[in-house]
């Protein structure tokens, strides 16, 4: 018999106990010893029983629901190995490191001796394992900890039977179990077998580890999971799957969003070496979801041979409803939007209108930012084989479980015939929630008779077909009194939703509209927050830190300008706009959504926000004179229940040639896991806020994507990046403090900062990203 644990959601503490086959288990996991699992006690299935089909993920309907049942294995062979379970996707932010590590501390295993094993798409078993949101660590940390705990209890328990001692007299330590008085030992694995016929403790008698005895938690210096097969390169990424009898395509997508396919001439392509067959592929009409393109599809022997049949073919496109959109003129109808008042409001404090009308001062400005891809080193990438019915996908995907359903709609299989496994992701920012490569790859799969397909995105495919960032304009107007205190705050955003992908909508959803518009935590009587009406013209998707990128770029930048207005210290200006410390109901600040956390757990706590903006200030050492063209900027932004201030120092030449010597950011995420991964997803996220801050932009015509690779969509090189970047990261008062994310809230302060740090060096003031060439033209 083995034993499943059962841990419910991080909110709870509850451990609940049920019993599956030894057999149906190592069916799975090809493993022996003792098995242990955590996750949602959703229903066990009696021996012989299949799934019939995984739950619907996410809360509010879509796949970027909030996760709240995780599930993940521990096994223990004979020799003493042990092999944990990841379920969550591993795209670079090192979650395959943090979260095993969890569970390997608190068993006292030695993190030498553990293997990393990769989880595949189970909702039954894992839970909704979408990867996004800045969740992972914060909503498994505490379940782990519990699984760690109830594997070495029971470890404990089998070592002190064997010895027929009290279980007082043993303790776990370093992959061993040590009987105190006599100094007797015992290998993990020598009792696993043992361990695994004991019954699990109930959840008031785990004995969690103090922090003062983590080996691992906290102090940042166990190797990366995967590091040595990353730098030899031996892991296997999506790009990495192969098969003798593999077949290769790449697609002709419209390159109008809604296109449709009229003809196509697919006579040189057919003999082009390699070529084995052309295969028309059916779209659907918007709303996009995460369905395919639709296209043109030439499948090969090999991938260039390929994308050479591609280029041979003569195709004849329908550019549907969007095919005249243009987005500078559509910049121009945000514009539009924002200049108008909206009878409803998202936010309505007080009389804001009646407030600006009586203000002693009124200053206003708009800032614009563009739509982004994300871009990933690795573009999106699946193979799909079909045999016997029976479908099994290899992916680099956020979503396994959006991959698994859009699979079975789209080869109108049953739940339990498709299989799908994730791959590591040489990136993914959120382009990799959306499946809708891994459907082409299923659906030449079976055109092919079910052999393996392996769809390749080229870098042009990636860019000129993505899940775009949205496109905004926010408007902002604020009123001061005769004091130069802010009395009243105006907002309008006009962006296409995200919503727009999944329906018929030109309004931003709450949780949009949460990420720094309607829930700014100022001290301002009178605050309205407005979100006029956008109409989307292309796929418009989740994008690393999503919509408080053009947030902390508006309110942070209009922050600096009322400062400069003013004549006083940006710094000084934006403590005080925030007011003293205190603890907010995020409903009190018209934000119901809260990154889908608690209100009791995670209130806007402004004491944490102050704090970190006197710290980053303090260690950049803000206020100190500067050479002619430097400067330092300031902004500080809440995103993922996390509170981030950044300096950015910056030198500016004569000649208009912008350099950063420096970036600080401070970070308050609560207890910090993994230092180490927490430190470098900050400096990554700090380069990733410069690059689309200075170059980051795509831009539309005649419905279609101008840019197409890196000579046009630039990123930021080693030359322009910042020299320097110093993470000071806010020590937490325990580890039972709830965790703040990582992965996205380093990106949105640096543009603002940026942009104020330019205008602190060379009195011009950026309000419209990118910053491109803005700093060579005269004024």
């Amino acid at each position: 018999m083995n034993v499943r644990v059962n841990a419910s959601a991080i909110a709870t503490a509850d451990v609940q106990i049920s019993n599956i086959s030894r057999r149906r288990m190592l069916k799975s996991f090809a493993l022996g010893g003792l098995v242990l699992a955590v996750g949602t006690p959703l229903r066990v299935f009696a021996e012989g029983e299949e799934q019939k089909g995984p739950p619907k993920y996410g809360a509010d309907g879509m796949p970027h629901g909030t996760v709240d049942n995780p599930l993940v294995f521990v096994a223990i062979a004979a020799d003493g190995a042990v092999t944990i379970l990841c379920h969550r996707a591993e795209m670079g932010q090192g979650v395959r490191t943090s979260l095993p590590m969890v569970v390997a501390d608190e068993m006292d295993a030695d993190w030498g001796r553990v293997t990393v094993k990769q989880a595949w798409a189970d909702e039954a078993r894992f839970g909704n394992q979408d990867t996004d949101g800045s969740r992972s660590t914060r909503h498994f940390f505490m379940p782990l900890r519990r699984v760690g705990a109830a594997a070495r209890a029971m470890l404990i328990s089998a070592a002190a039977s064997q010895w027929n001692v009290p279980e007082s007299e043993v303790q776990a330590k370093n992959h061993e179990l040590i009987h105190t008085p006599s100094g007797k030992k015992l290998g993990f694995g020598d009792v696993a077998q043992k361990a695994a016929q004991l019954e699990v403790p109930a959840a008031d008698a785990l004995k969690l580890k103090t922090a003062d005895a983590f080996r691992y938690i906290g102090k940042g210096q166990t190797h990366i999971a995967d590091g040595m097969d990353i730098v030899t390169g031996r892991a296997k990424y999506g790009q990495d799957i192969r098969f003798d009898d593999m077949l290769y395509a790449v697609v002709a997508r419209p390159p109008v969003f809604g296109g449709k396919l009229i003809k196509v001439d697919d006579t040189d392509a057919l003999k082009v070496p390699g070529v084995v067959k052309v295969v028309t592929l059916a779209g659907s009409p918007p709303p996009a979801m995460f369905n395919p393109l639709g296209g043109v599809a030439v499948i090969a022997t090999n991938t260039w041979a390929a994308i050479a049949g591609r280029r041979a073919l003569k195709i004849e496109w329908d550019g549907g409803p969007h095919a005249s959109y243009d987005s500078a003129q559509y910049r121009k109808q945000l514009e539009a939007s924002v200049s108008k008042p909206t009878e409803k409001a998202a936010r309505n404090d007080g009389d804001t209108m009646a407030a600006l009308g009586s203000a002693a001062k009124r200053i206003q400005a708009e800032y614009y930012v563009p739509h982004l891809a994300q871009a990933p080193m690795e573009t999106p990438v699946a193979t799909v084989r079909i045999v016997d019915g029976k479908c099994e996908a290899w992916a680099s995907v956020q979503a396994p479980q959006a991959t698994h359903d859009m699979l079975v709609k789209w080869l109108e299989l049953s739940p339990e015939n498709v299989k799908v496994n994730q791959t590591l992701l040489g990136g993914g920012f959120g382009r990799k929630s959306k499946p809708d490569f891994v459907v082409e790859a299923g659906l030449l799969s079976k055109a092919m008779d079910g052999k393996p397909v392996k769809v390749t995105w080229t870098r042009e495919d990636d860019i000129q077909h993505s899940y775009y960032h949205t496109v905004s304009v926010e408007h902002l107007e604020a009123g001061l009194d005769a004091q130069g205190k802010v009395t009243a705050w105006l907002h309008r955003s006009a962006a296409p939703s995200i919503s727009s992908t999944f329906a018929d909508s030109t309004k931003q959803s709450a949780s949009e509209l949460g990420m720094g518009a309607a829930n700014v935590p100022f001290a301002i009587p009178n605050v309205r927050v407005e979100n006029p009406e956008a109409v989307a013209h292309t796929r418009i998707g989740w994008f690393r830190s999503v919509s408080n990128i053009p947030r902390a770029f508006a309110v942070q930048s209009f922050v600096a300008e009322m400062a400069a207005d003013q004549g006083k210290d940006h710094r000084d200006f934006l403590l005080d706009l925030i007011g003293p410390a205190r603890r907010i109901d995020p409903a009190a600040l018209s934000d119901g959504w809260n990154h889908g956390e608690s209100p009791e757990l995670y209130p806007v706590d402004t004491g944490r926000l102050r704090n970190v903006i006197e710290t980053v200030t303090r260690e950049a050492g803000w206020g100190k004179s500067a050479e002619k063209g430097q400067a330092m900027g300031l902004a500080a932004h809440y995103s993922f229940v996390t509170y981030v201030a950044t300096v950015v120092h910056v030198h500016v030449s004569e000649n208009g040639d912008l350099s950063i010597p420096r970036v600080d950011v401070a970070v308050d995420c609560g207890p910090q896991v993994n230092p180490e991964r927490i430190r470098a997803q900050i400096e990554g996220a700090t380069v990733m806020g410069v690059s689309l801050a200075t170059l980051g932009e795509i831009s539309f015509k005649d419905g279609a994507a101008v840019q197409s690779n890196f000579h046009d969509y630039r990123i930021t090189s080693m030359m322009s990046a910042p020299r320097e970047i110093h993470v000071h990261l806010v020590a937490a008062s325990d580890y039972d403090a709830p965790l703040g994310g990582v992965g996205e809230p380093g990106t949105p302060p640096v543009s603002a900062a940026l942009c104020n740090a330019i205008f602190a060096a060379t009195g011009k003031r950026i309000r419209s990203l990118p910053i491109a060439n803005q700093l060579q033209q005269k004024t």
